[in-house]
This record gives structure tokens, C-alpha cells and sequence, in this order.
């Protein structure tokens, strides 16, 4: 590897740090995130981080010349300037997700159709288009999607490191890094938010370096599950009790579970520390069941599974005896 590949997440870290103090303290951009009845904060908080993590991944990723094809990086910058856009001015949700849809299938068909067919291909952009929306979903805490996004892509690099894969390690690893610096201002008491610009590009990495990865043989399919299987299960089983109930499931709300923990007593601070916890868990898990038998990642899954389960009992539990976290 190159001292450029080993620079290019400090210059991740350095450029969104750099960005994001400047939209804190500057007069430019002043899109704030306004309380109200299905938020969490109190006060007016600027929603325009996001611009800066992903302007510092972008820039260390041009330190990594060719390890990313160029469709990625239209599609990020595509989804950057979609969502921003959307934090400006509030775009109709039905444009929101065309967009989404049409990225989604621009990735797999490129990807995966001639190899896996169009079967995988459609699944695929369907997996996608969720993850995106549903990264966008759990960023409504202090520190929360920060975290998952420090934490997920680090596990990530990691992977593809001990795999063998150092060019498409660096290229999570600065992911990672431009949230550390992102961290730094959002974690309680947040002096901004990432906004629909940082979550949404996030999401959709997520999904499209965890599909890469197993593409590349970096790791098996279900890694990326784990690993985000935080973000997934709470914003899965959280859609899917709205639906059966008959509710707009795409409406803003605060029935997701890391809310509920917020509004029982937790309050930001705990609930984003408990998260890290579990996402450190769910990660360090996946790592090490990666290089086991076929019959111990099969055990993790069950365990990870059953966890869950108990996790949605006791919180559905507490929540129908204490409505509102009274």
C-alpha cells in the first residue's frame, strides 16, 4: 500500500472536521432542524453535517485512484444533492423514492446481472432502496447513525484487511473516519445533525460495500446483515408493526425502538452509549464467526437472532406499561 491509501482517511477525518466546524460557526447554509411533535430535540439544530462527512469521504477517496468504478461515485454525489434538497425545501416522497428505486437498480444491474441474474439483481435493489431509507429512519438521536456509521464501516475494513483486500479496507476505513470527526459535534448535546444529505448516501454505502464486498469473496453475504443488524431489526420491526396497523409508513413518527429508549429516562447520552454496545457486539461477532465453521456462523445468527427477540419483547413490554415513557 502507499502513504496515499494510509493518508487518505486522516484527510477524511481532517476535510469533515474542517466542513463541519465551518457550517457550525459560519454564516453560509444555514438549513436548521426545527422541533416538533415526532422529533427529539428541543431547539433548533443545523442539519447540514452530513454535507461535511461526505465532502471529507469523497475527498480521501480521491487519494484511492480506481478502487471505487465511477457509477459509484455519481450515484453518491446523486444522492448527496437529491437529499440535500430535500433538507432545504422538503421534496415529495414519491420523488424521494424514484430516485432511491432508480440508483438502486443503476447499482445492481451494473453489479450483479450478468453474473447472478436478474432474480438476485432485483432482490438486490430492493434490499438497497431499504437500507438507504432506513439509515435515514434511526437518524433521530444524538450520536446514534454517527456511531452505527464509525462502527459499521471500521468492521468493514477490518474484514476486508484480514481478507487480503487493504485497497477496499481503506475505502470503509475512511468512511469511518470522516464519522469520527462527525461524532465530535454530534454526540449529546449535538451541535448538528447529518441531515437526509449524510444519512441516505450512508445507507446506500452501506448496502452497496457490503454487496462489493462479498462480490470481491472479502466475506459472506450475511456479514453485512450483522453488522447492521442494529439499524436493520429496529427499522424493519418497527415498519412492519405500522403497516399492520394500517399506518403511513412513511411518515415521520417516534415509535422506533432507540426513540422509546430516549423517552423512557435514557435520554440521548445512554441510549446512543447502549447502541454503541450493541453494534460493538454485533460487529465483533461477525468478524470472528467470518473465519469459523459453517455450523458456528449459523449459531451466531440463531443467538443474534434470539437476542433480538427478547430485546422487542422486554421494550414492547415496558412501553405498553409505561406509554410515552411516563
Amino acid at each position: 500500500m502507499s502513504f496515499s491509501a494510509f493518508a487518505a482517511p486522516f484527510a477524511a477525518f481532517m476535510v469533515a472536521f474542517a466542513l463541519i466546524s465551518y457550517l457550525i460557526k459560519g454564516g453560509i447554509l444555514k438549513v436548521l432542524d426545527h422541533p416538533n411533535p415526532r422529533s427529539l430535540h428541543s431547539k433548533a439544530i443545523p442539519r447540514t453535517g452530513g454535507l461535511g462527512l461526505m465532502s471529507g469521504i469523497l475527498v480521501s477517496w480521491a487519494l484511492l485512484p480506481g478502487v471505487l468504478p465511477l457509477f459509484i461515485w455519481a450515484s453518491v454525489i446523486l444522492l448527496v444533492a437529491i437529499s440535500f434538497a430535500d433538507d432545504v425545501s422538503g421534496l415529495p416522497a414519491w420523488t424521494r423514492f424514484l430516485m432511491h428505486g432508480v440508483i438502486a437498480i443503476w447499482f445492481s444491474t451494473a453489479m450483479l446481472s450478468d453474473i447472478h441474474g436478474w432474480m438476485i439483481t432485483a432482490v438486490a435493489a430492493v434490499a438497497i432502496t431499504w437500507m438507504l431509507n432506513l439509515y435515514n429512519f434511526m437518524d433521530g438521536s444524538d450520536g446514534l447513525a454517527g456511531g452505527m456509521t464509525l462502527i459499521g464501516f471500521s468492521c468493514y475494513g477490518v474484514t476486508a484487511w484480514l481478507a487480503g483486500n487493504a485497497p477496499f479496507a481503506m475505502i470503509n476505513f475512511c468512511i469511518a473516519a470522516a464519522a469520527a470527526a462527525f461524532l465530535l459535534f454530534n454526540f449529546h448535546p449535538a451541535r448538528i445533525f447529518m441531515g437526509d444529505a449524510g444519512s441516505i448516501p450512508l445507507g446506500f454505502l452501506a448496502a452497496i460495500l457490503g454487496i462489493m464486498g462479498w462480490i470481491n469473496g472479502d466475506w459472506p453475504l450475511w456479514l453485512p446483515l450483522l453488522i447492521f443488524s442494529p439499524f436493520i431489526v429496529d427499522a424493519s420491526v418497527t415498519l412492519a408493526k405500522r403497516g399492520l396497523r394500517g399506518e403511513k409508513v412513511w411518515q415521520a413518527h417516534r415509535e422506533h425502538y432507540y426513540q422509546h429508549m430516549v423517552q423512557s429516562g435514557l435520554g440521548h447520552r445512554n441510549t446512543a452509549l447502549l447502541g454503541y454496545v450493541l453494534m460493538l457486539a454485533a460487529g465483533a461477532s461477525a468478524i470472528w464467526a467470518v473465519g469459523q465453521q459453517t455450523a458456528a456462523q449459523l449459531g451466531v445468527g440463531v443467538a443474534w437472532g434470539g437476542i433480538y427477540l427478547i430485546m422487542i419483547r422486554v421494550s414492547d413490554h415496558y412501553w405498553k406499561r409505561h406509554p410515552g415513557g411516563s
